[in-house]
């Protein structure tokens, strides 16, 4: 299975969907599927801006809408998590996963699906000490703190993905594992963000909840962003494990290790996509998703601890979360084995607002409500808020909107590459609107950027590959 793999979107879509074009045309191949690292801004309209944590020089509202209102459809099955720039308020009313848009699914803040025998997890936003221990509290309006805490990852969503027992194929983060750094090319690395170097130092770099998830999941493959560079590593799982860190593995071996590739942001000269192949063990011809059994049995025990109060509820031991495990995952069997469980996901998009809406009202999302149906669990979610009200979609552009946000919380990525102030977003046509003198361009193979008055960071990455990738498999990063 060839599959895709992109680092931050930042609301990029059209051109990495006519990147993927445009390599299906050189390379003669066909994508089967989609996998975008976080930081997606599935940003419907100018409200949504408004719950988004971005500086100002970047609040634009890209090209999601369009694909949301239904003047575009998603040429590739995708499937992505969030990040630390996102419309929070857009992927709370889909907690526990569900599609953005047609073709395009969010894993949820946490989730497990299956797609043609491919075991894929994920976990959304990124490590903050002073909110790991929380419950799920923002509501929107949020406040400006909110804005940042909205997509601080939670205790609550790493104990249930740590209660999964069975093997995982892929799993996506937007923050690295911490200590994954020593497992690649720490030296190229440094040389590409060298402001790195203290976070490294002080074993600062990373989320400690993502390390541990690695250890224990063991995923064939790690995908991640938010670093905006492509870094490839490989851990060993048997030296990981007795030394509860990570340890560099032999990147020809194909057991016991997990392959791990971070990608850049979307944009010209960076390695933001990557195609890989990998093996599937079973023969499926269901094009869709289907949820997982073992983590639906794990959302529905760890279901009643979910706070959605400043304080987190406090969690059963992981023995006993097992043991009720264990007995729920029997009952959803055995009510599958019936057909009284159907594991399918169904295509059932909504619409829950209107793409010209300047103001947001929470709307009870209905694919949130047949989950919580199809589980039984209580919709704490959408809970006492009403079904949306949306008018048709129409053809029309939208402005993007200009609203400050600051966010002193965190490094500005962006801001420390100069480089990122002179590029300027190209979207790529498809093969057959590709104009002619893009074509001479894109078909160079190596082309040297000379800027100037630029800064010796600016020159390195100008000698970066192009805009459009080539295809790389799997074997080449390790």
């Amino acid at each position: 299975m060839k599959i895709a793999v992109e680092g931050c979107c930042h609301g990029h879509l059209d051109e990495i969907y006519g990147s993927l074009k445009l390599l299906e045309q050189r390379e003669n191949c066909k994508i089967d599927l989609l996998l975008i690292c976080g930081d997606f801004q599935a940003v419907r309209n100018q409200a949504d801006m408004q719950s988004m944590a971005v500086p100002l020089k970047y609040q634009k509202l890209g090209s999601f809408w369009k694909y949301y209102s239904g003047k575009a459809k998603a040429p590739y099955l995708t499937i992505f998590i969030g990040g630390n720039h996102e419309a929070s308020n857009h992927l709370w009313e889909l907690y526990h996963g569900g599609w953005v848009c047609e073709n395009i699914y969010y894993l949820g803040h946490a989730g497990v699906i299956n797609y043609k025998g491919l075991r894929i997890g994920g976990v959304s936003g990124i490590f903050k000490h002073g909110d790991y221990l929380r419950g799920h509290y923002e509501t929107v309006p949020y406040s400006p703190s909110e804005l940042r805490s909205a997509y601080h990852v939670r205790e609550y969503d790493i104990c249930k993905l740590l209660q999964i027992q069975k093997p995982m194929d892929v799993f996506l983060s937007h923050d690295w594992p911490q200590g994954i750094e020593h497992c690649g090319a720490l030296d190229q690395l440094l040389n590409a963000k060298s402001f790195l170097r203290d976070d490294i130092r002080t074993k600062s770099l990373g989320s400690p909840p993502n390390k541990d998830l690695l250890i224990k999941l063991k995923p064939n493959y790690w995908f991640s962003a938010h670093l905006h560079v492509r870094y490839p590593a490989v851990v060993d799982h048997e030296k990981s494990t007795e030394k509860n860190i990570l340890e560099p593995g032999d990147g020809n071996a194909t057991t016991n290790v997990t392959k791990f590739l971070s990608l850049d942001k979307c944009l010209p000269r960076r390695q933001f996509l990557q195609v890989v192949d990998i093996p599937t063990l079973e023969s499926n011809d269901n094009e869709g998703l289907s949820y997982d059994l073992e983590w639906l049995a794990i959302t529905k025990v760890l279901h009643p601890y979910l706070s959605l109060k400043r304080d987190a509820t406090p969690l059963p031991t992981n023995q006993e979360l097992q043991s009720m495990i264990e007995q729920e995952l029997m009952f959803l069997s055995m009510q599958f084995d019936i057909d009284e469980l159907d594991l399918k996901i169904p295509n059932n998009f909504e619409a829950t607002c209107d793409i010209f809406s300047k103001t947001y009202q929470p709307a009870a999302n209905p694919q949130t409500i047949a989950f919580c149906q199809l589980l039984g669990i209580e919709n704490k979610i959408n809970a006492n808020i009403p079904k949306p009200v949306v008018v048709a979609p129409v053809s029309a552009s939208v402005e993007s909107p200009s609203i400050a946000q600051s966010n002193p919380d965190e490094i500005l990525l962006d801001d420390l590459s100069s480089d990122d102030e002179n590029e300027d977003h190209e979207a790529v046509p498809a093969p057959e609107e590709q104009p002619q003198h893009h074509q001479q361009e894109e078909n160079q193979e190596a082309v040297k950027v000379t800027k100037p008055d630029t800064t010796a960071e600016e020159e390195e990455e100008g000698e970066e590959e192009g805009h459009s990738p080539k295809k790389q498999k799997i074997e080449e990063f390790s």
